[in-house]
């Protein structure tokens, strides 16, 4: 580096010599030598800086400020510096702006004024720098500048407030107007004209726009006692009123006013603005949700609502009448509370057809009240949308289904039962025609026969269907057994008391009264004019209730005992044992003498069918095996049809069967099991009204197959005992050998794969 020569430094020196001066003056003053070097500052210059440089510093040249920027902050190099500037061209800077930063990170803007200095030759010796802070005297002028141009745009905008403020009133769509303290309209906007139905005219109409008012109750409102007018007597807003305005053309809207006063900034009221919600369709909703709501309340149907995860939200009390629970105890709670366990699948299925927007009508399913019962519903479930379409939850309506569930279920039982009475009743007549068959020795007589024993049961079930097979009484049994045609007749006198006889033991006692009714028109006592009959009955209850029945004869031809057996007496004595009774029959020579007891229940019973018993009958389930002889096969009958079990028995023995007993009650089938060996037996699925779960229990235990004979369907079986064979009534031949068969075939395959013990 080049050095100065004396000439020229001893003017520089002589520039910088009074420090004293410089020191007092308000700005900083810093001198550099033409090299750039600080030969020079001032205090104030320290200040600016934040720090205090070393003279004569080669390093920190032209500025020891930390950091320079232009105005703009983009940094500046120290060769970019004004001194170097200055110092490069020998000319001066006036009034330039540059910032600089601290060592504290603090910027400040300064003005910036540079002299060069020459020596006595002209030649450049160095220059200095005068610098000041004009950061207060920038913000100062800027605010000054926003301040006037805020209020520049102050007064642009109060001169635009007005016409804006009612360019915005009119674009709105609720009706707005204004008035002078005195209540006159001094402006409307275009709503207005709209709502009431006629222009205002400025500054005459006063406190309201509208033609006519009305109160809610439809009494008319003066418009001086409007609430507009309310408040502007009253200095003070009205809320919450309602009101109804009429149109010129008649037309009614329903509004609610919003009346404010407005006051200047002494407090003086300069008027009041009023603005008219139409509230015409928000009342017809809430009318009409106070309709359903009052629907959904008195409704008897169970009327929930709830959310798509399945939480209840509303609970009617139908729903409490129906399923137990208050209100507070079901809402938020999950709906799976009144939902059997086995059905929480079908409740997500609902809730999933529910968020593709399906609607569930008529859907039956079960749900569990409060204390635990089950109830049969019909349910409707709809999605719930909210006012953008998007489904938020479900409502549901379940209506109790239970007594018509019970009702169809006793209509299914009672056709069962109806199927059973009829097939027994086919299978008695089949039973009738078969014995009569085999003893008949004419066609002619056979269908004499075989009529009048169906017109006995015939009558018999007339008087059961009287009382809905609850019973029959004894005397109009025999009158219908007895006098032709219900004619009087003198020859026959009756005597006993009333008594009323089960349903089978009825039918019994008509087909053995129908028999020795026969008997005696045409051999007995009432062949000729001069006999007589009397038929005299009594209940004893020592050792049991017991019907004793005396049937005697008497002034007709001689009677002599039968040579042979015949059919007649054969059904009376089956007849009556079915039902634990006996008979007694004496021929005397005077007439034909009869006893007979019949036992009486303490109670009436009534046949037990399982509550499931719907399903209709179906074939034997057993394949049909290779046909085989059934000679010496011992079966056991378990019938309580007399009729039917002497057909069966025949059946069987015809086919080369031993039939080692038959059995019409549950106890005697139970002596029978135990005390007699046979192969095969026919379970009547119904003794006496009595289930055989405990026959067939005994069957089972002996290890003796057995098949079913029943009207009934599978279902009416006893529960464990369902995939038995079963022969259903009424009996065909084949079906009961089959069935023998199929059952001595299957015990055989039993016997093979047992173990041989020594």
């Amino acid at each position: 580096m080049a050095m100065p020569s004396d000439s020229a430094r001893q003017a520089f020196e002589r520039a910088i010599s009074n420090p004293v001066f410089l020191d007092s003056l308000p700005i900083g003053v810093f001198c550099c030598d033409r090299d750039g070097i600080i030969r020079h500052y001032n205090s104030r210059a320290t200040e600016l800086w934040g720090l205090e440089p070393r003279i004569g510093d080669p390093v920190r040249r032209f500025n020891p400020a930390k950091q320079l920027f232009t105005p703009s902050g983009e940094p500046m190099a120290p060769e970019q510096a004004p001194m170097a500037e200055v110092l490069r061209t020998g000319k001066p800077i006036r009034d330039r702006h540059i910032v600089i930063e601290k060592p504290n990170g603090e910027r400040l803007l300064v003005l910036v004024n540079i002299d060069p200095l020459f020596d006595e030759q002209g030649q450049l010796a160095g220059a200095i720098n005068c610098f000041q802070d004009i950061s207060d005297l920038t913000r100062a002028r800027e605010a000054l500048e926003s301040r006037t141009a805020d209020l520049v745009m102050a007064e642009e905008r109060t001169r635009r407030s007005e016409q804006y403020f009612r360019d915005v009133l009119n674009t709105l769509p609720a009706a707005v107007y204004m008035t002078d303290p005195q209540g006159r309209i001094t402006y409307y906007n275009h709503a207005c004209v709209d709502f009431s139905g006629r222009t205002p005219t400025l500054l005459s109409d006063e406190w309201c726009v509208t033609w006519k008012l009305y109160r809610p109750d439809g009494t008319p409102l003066p418009h001086n006692e409007c609430p507009m007018a309310m408040t502007i007597r009253e200095r003070s807003p009205v809320r919450g009123e309602e009101a109804i305005a009429e149109r010129p053309d008649g037309s009614q809207v329903r509004f609610a006013p919003w009346p404010t006063p407005l006051f200047d900034a002494d407090g003086e009221m300069t008027g009041a603005v009023n603005m008219l919600i139409d509230i015409t369709d928000r009342h017809a909703a809430e009318v009409e949700s106070a309709h359903l709501a009052a629907i959904v309340s008195s409704s008897q149907d169970a009327i929930v609502s709830k959310t798509l995860d399945g939480r209840v939200r509303s609970w009617n009390a139908g729903a409490t009448r129906l399923f137990g629970y208050e209100p507070e105890e079901m809402i938020g709670q999950p709906i799976l509370k009144i939902i059997p366990p086995e059905l929480h699948a079908e409740e997500e299925e609902i809730l999933a057809r529910l968020r593709r927007g399906e609607r569930i009508e008529h859907f039956e399913t079960q749900r569990v009240t409060k204390g635990g019962e089950r109830v049969h519903v019909s349910l409707t479930v709809s999605p719930v949308h909210d006012k953008t379409g998007r489904i938020i939850g479900a409502s549901k309506v379940a209506r109790d289904i239970t007594e018509r569930k019970r009702a169809e279920e006793m209509q299914c039982l009672l056709m069962q039962e109806l199927n059973h009475r009829v097939k027994n009743t086919l299978a008695t007549v089949q039973s009738i025609a078969n014995q009569m068959a085999r003893n008949s020795r004419s066609p002619a007589r056979f269908a004499e026969v075989f009529s009048g024993r169906i017109q006995a049961l015939a009558h018999a079930h007339s008087l059961l269907t009287q009382s809905a097979w609850q019973g029959a009484s004894m005397l109009p049994l025999i009158r219908d057994q007895l006098l032709v045609d219900g004619v009087e007749d003198s020859r026959i006198s009756f005597s006993g008391p009333s008594v009323q006889l089960e349903p089978q033991p009825a039918l019994h006692l008509a087909l053995v009264l129908h028999e020795l009714g026969t008997n005696a028109r045409k051999y007995g006592a009432l062949s000729v004019p001069e006999g007589r009959l009397s038929i005299d009955w009594e209940v004893r209850s020592e050792g049991g209730r017991q019907l004793l029945l005396w049937w005697k004869e008497s002034g007709g031809p001689e009677v002599a005992a039968p040579t042979e057996r015949g059919f007649g007496t054969t059904l009376i004595e089956r007849s009556l044992a079915a039902d634990g009774g006996d008979v007694s029959i004496r021929y005397r020579s005077q007439g034909l003498e009869c006893d007979i007891m019949l036992p009486l229940p303490d109670r009436q019973t009534a046949p037990m069918l399982s509550r499931n018993s719907l399903s209709p009958a179906r074939a034997s389930v057993a394949p049909r095996p290779p046909e085989g002889s059934l000679r010496k096969a011992r079966v056991l009958l378990i019938e309580d049809e007399p009729l039917i079990a002497m057909d069966m028995s025949d059946t069987l023995e015809e086919a080369g069967c031993i039939v080692v007993g038959t059995a019409v009650s549950v106890p005697e089938a139970l002596r029978l099991i135990s005390e007699t060996e046979f192969d095969a037996a026919l379970l009547d699925a119904n003794l006496g009204g009595e289930p055989v779960d405990e026959v067939a229990s005994a069957l089972t235990r002996r290890g003796k197959p057995f098949a079913f004979v029943t009207g009934y369907g599978a279902d009416a079986l006893p529960e464990a005992f369902r995939q038995a064979p079963l022969v259903n009534k009424p009996l065909m031949r084949n079906a009961a050998l089959q069935a023998i068969r199929n059952l001595m075939a299957r015990d055989a395959d039993i016997l093979q794969l047992r173990p041989m013990h020594a």
